[in-house]
């Protein structure tokens, strides 16, 4: 059955940007679709009409607007084959999608009329029904920006802005509901291997199958508990159910999601981390690993759902695998032989990023060291997307202790409300357990805060030690005058620290022991535009 999707999705994502392609001409449209050609059978003026097509929907641009109609079709997972189900899944279609693009997905409107004279939006009784959207004024979506090396940094925090909030925003599953637990989550995934096998002939791409499969039931062996527990927790939520970037585009500097599943529940009914991961596993696919991690990173501070860390290489793994699926499939309908060499390298692509997913590689834990102003933040977050870590700040996860949102104002002073002693003990206390979990789930971890007290230190030094795995402190430095310049000129950041704060922290820091200057990087931040370069250095060297 997913196979079937898969391949319905394959063949709809690219409907949006193909809306400035040729018109197809169909003498075996049916009458209904030919009647639409026409220019009045709208109530509003129209361009040259054109028509794309796919095995499951027709959608007619005119210009100003586009209009999606399903086909009567009937494929057990998707189900339009009478005009009332036809109906319901438009309107299943305009609520869901209005929750990203509520300015692009307009209204259900009837087709009217006789099928060779139909009328669109018009009165009388319906013969069919059509989803009314506003046609995207640029046909591109971001896959073809990324394909051409023109997606940029902006792009990717406007999707983690518009998905947290979604995610954050969007009903959750009741515990008593089908969807979400974990003995449905294993058939999704197995599901893929069901599919493939068949499909190939190499032994050496059946052996790497078998692999995959072999690690998939074990950590799903080990991580099913977890997926109860989560849908317990109220992370099944009603998602968008096909986020990557076929379904994103930018219009007027915008970033706009569209093309949710509407036919089938289960499909986007999902574990949120599963959603993100989807996005991830397609950023990665196209080779864009710092943009995934700087992804991942800004949607995890958000939400700070580090717990669904654990899942995360699981979800990624069955993402993979999709794709792969579907390339197969495609090769098994195309009898070219340039095609099939094309459709295997693809396969080959997902099914190597599949089992990439699957492998661990070191870990290590990394705390920053230094003032406010230093350029901690900056540079661990830069470090994160380099090396493929997880940046934890304590600015945001202070404030998400104590109830706050990441720029939220605490309206606290020097030793008071948040940043009491006691308020500091209990904030790097929290940072360790989060530390752990996400070390526990196979990441390389990089706790951006200050870092000023030796005991603050000795907590993490400590943990690396138990979890046996590298540790290293970046020392960040920089002038008085620059780090006083640079907290005067801080907007929306979460962190609160004035000039006050810097001069209470320099009276109070703890200086670096020479045990711990074994582990340490030195960076000066001030003029230097290869510090990034010498710190990826210097971590190599120390480790």
């Amino acid at each position: 059955m997913l196979l079937l999707e898969e391949l319905r999705k394959l063949i709809v994502m690219k409907k949006m940007q193909q809306m400035g392609g040729n018109k197809i001409e169909s003498d075996s449209s049916p009458s209904l679709i030919k009647g639409l050609f026409e220019a009045d059978a709208y109530p509003h003026e129209t361009d040259a009409i054109r028509l794309i097509e796919t095995h499951i929907s027709w959608v007619l641009l005119t210009g100003q607007y586009a209009y999606k109609i399903k086909k009567p079709v009937n494929f057990g997972f998707l189900d339009f084959s009478t005009l009332d189900k036809r109906r319901h899944y438009c309107h299943e279609e305009i609520r869901l999608n209005r929750r990203l693009a509520k300015d692009w997905y307009l209204d259900v409107v009837p087709i009217t009329g006789q099928h060779e004279h139909p009328k669109m939006d018009g009165t009388g009784i319906a013969i069919d029904y059509a989803i009314k959207m506003r046609q995207f004024p640029s046909p591109q979506t971001l896959r073809e920006s990324a394909e051409s090396g023109e997606l940029k940094p902006d792009e990717i925090d406007q999707i983690t802005r518009i998905i947290a909030d979604f995610h954050n925003a969007i009903e959750k599953a009741e515990e008593q509901s089908p969807y979400g637990d974990s003995q449905d989550i294993k058939h999704w995934f197995d599901e893929n291997f069901h599919h493939i096998q068949p499909l190939l002939d190499d032994k050496q791409q059946l052996s790497q199958l078998e692999g995959i499969a072999f690690w998939g039931n074990n950590e799903w062996l080990r991580k099913s508990a977890l997926m109860q527990q989560r849908k317990q927790q109220g992370f099944i939520r009603e998602c968008h159910g096909d986020l990557h970037l076929g379904n994103m585009a930018l219009i007027g500097a915008k970033v706009v999601i569209f093309d949710c599943i509407e036919f089938n529940p289960s499909l986007r009914w999902i574990d949120v981390i599963s959603e993100a991961a989807f996005l991830v596993m397609d950023l990665l696919h196209l080779g864009y690993d710092g943009y995934a991690y700087r992804f991942l990173n800004r949607y995890l501070q958000h939400t700070g759902d580090y717990q669904g860390l654990a899942l995360l290489r699981y979800y990624l793994t069955y993402r993979a695998l999709v794709r792969a699926k579907v390339t197969l499939l495609r090769k098994a309908q195309n009898s070219e032989t340039s095609a099939c060499e094309q459709i295997l390298s693809d396969y080959t692509d997902f099914a190597d990023l599949a089992e990439r997913f699957t492998k661990t590689s070191p870990v290590m834990l990394i705390i920053t060291h230094g003032f406010s102003g230093s350029g901690k933040s900056t540079y661990a977050s830069q470090l994160a997307e380099k090396i493929g870590a997880i940046q934890i700040r304590s600015d945001i996860e202070r404030k998400r202790l104590f109830g706050y949102s990441a720029h939220e104002a605490t309206h606290s002073d020097i030793e008071s409300g948040v940043y009491t002693q006691e308020a500091g003990q209990r904030t790097y206390r929290h940072l360790v357990g989060l530390a752990k979990t996400v070390v526990d789930a196979g990441f390389s971890v990089i706790i951006d805060a200050a870092f000023l007290k030796v005991e603050q230190r000795e907590l993490f030094r400590k943990l690396a030690d138990e979890c046996r795995i590298k540790f290293s402190i970046i020392d960040f430095q920089a002038s008085e005058e620059t780090l006083c310049n640079r907290i005067k000129q801080r907007q929306l950041n979460p962190s609160e620290a004035t000039i006050a704060v810097l001069h209470q922290q320099q009276q109070a820091a703890q200086p670096l022991s020479d045990e711990e200057k074994n582990h340490v990087v030195t960076i000066n931040t001030e003029r230097n535009g290869h510090a990034l370069e010498q710190l990826l250095t210097a971590l190599s060297l120390l480790n």
